[in-house]
């Protein structure tokens, strides 16, 4: 608890920490900081949010193939620093798969794991007792990834598996991240891109367009591949790195699909938002989506998009593009030099 107090601001570890203790239902979002309203256009309500992943904590499985590749993929690129991350922050998303698979991978010796969900937080710590490495000194407590409640230069290490796309302001976020970062610290996210579940959106729009008449947002937008490294660059990050894996997973039907949205807390948490869904459009979707999309053996394919992004905060050892014009070499003389084979 020491060692948490010394990363979280002074005016919130308190706040938080009985948040986890009493089972409070409060949540610490930037929609009313310090009783100052937030004119920032809020595309997703955080508080829908909050209790989607609330129940997301009691579905959510272990063994979630899915989940566990991309949080493996991500770490991964841990094994390519030669440096150790002593202190790390592990925001939201997808927070059990990160915890089992980290393994001691980037030298971490104290983690925090932080969810806007109390359930989620507390079904984390119940679940740390069985976790592989018990070298690691584990600290959860409650937060909001829009209003980061802690101390710059803090931490060596932020991880973000599938959590950030849900923000209202992800480069604000991002930015709150790499302050919150010491000097040649490293931020590492994975986000859900656009292309995600697009047989799905498919199938929605031909449902409603079908049996409505017109459509309406039942899906979140998400974040373009192009719009990555924007966002690293934006956020005042050195060195962004962007790269994009495509997962197909198969259901047995769109009824197993929703299922799994369900339980990784990914289902619809637009402000604008249609609540009423018809019987005979659901159905229809389902109909749609399996006439479009089914596979010989019946099953439905779903793609999730994911983009994996990183970035370090400013050092002097990290390496500086040079000034423009300040080449010796042109690349005609290389081109002389060596010449081409073809």
């Amino acid at each position: 608890m020491r060692a948490l107090n010394s990363i979280l601001r002074r005016n919130s570890s308190s706040i938080l920490i009985r948040a986890i203790t009493k089972h409070s239902r409060s949540s610490f979002c930037t929609d009313n900081v310090d009783g100052l309203s937030n004119s920032r256009v809020k595309i997703f309500d955080r508080d829908l949010k909050r209790k989607q992943r609330d129940r997301a904590a009691w579905l959510a499985r272990l063994d979630d193939s899915f989940i566990s590749s991309v949080a493996d993929n991500l770490l991964d690129r841990l094994e390519d620093c030669k440096k150790s991350f002593p202190t790390a922050l592990c925001l939201g998303g997808s927070l059990k798969a990160t915890r089992h698979l980290l393994r001691g991978q980037g030298g971490v010796e104290k983690l925090i794991m932080m969810d806007t969900s109390i359930d989620m937080v507390k079904s984390c710590k119940d679940a740390e007792k069985d976790m592989p490495d018990q070298n690691v000194e584990t600290s959860f407590f409650v937060g909001d990834e829009e209003f980061l409640p802690v101390k710059e230069s803090s931490l060596d290490l932020v991880i973000s598996c599938l959590g950030l796309h849900w923000t209202n302001d992800l480069p604000g976020a991002m930015i709150q991240s790499r302050l919150a970062l010491k000097p040649d610290g490293l931020f590492l996210a994975a986000i859900l891109g656009g292309e995600t579940l697009k047989e799905l959106r498919i199938a929605c729009t031909v449902a409603q367009m079908e049996r409505e008449g017109g459509i309406s947002p039942r899906l979140s937008p998400l974040a373009q591949v192009r719009d990555a490294g924007n966002l690293l660059t934006r956020a005042g990050f050195n060195l962004p790195g962007v790269d994009v894996d495509e997962y197909t997973v198969k259901y047995e039907n769109a009824l197993q699909l929703i299922e799994h949205l369900r339980a990784m807390g990914e289902t619809n948490a637009l402000v604008q938002r249609n609540n009423i869904l018809k019987r005979e459009t659901a159905l229809a979707t389902a109909a749609v989506y399996q006439s479009m999309f089914g596979a010989e053996d019946g099953t439905i394919p779903a793609t999730f998009q994911v983009i994996f992004m990183t970035g370090w905060k400013e050092h002097p050892s990290q390496p500086k593009a040079k000034s423009r014009g300040s080449a010796t070499v042109s690349f005609q003389d290389l081109q002389k030099q060596f010449g081409s084979e073809n």
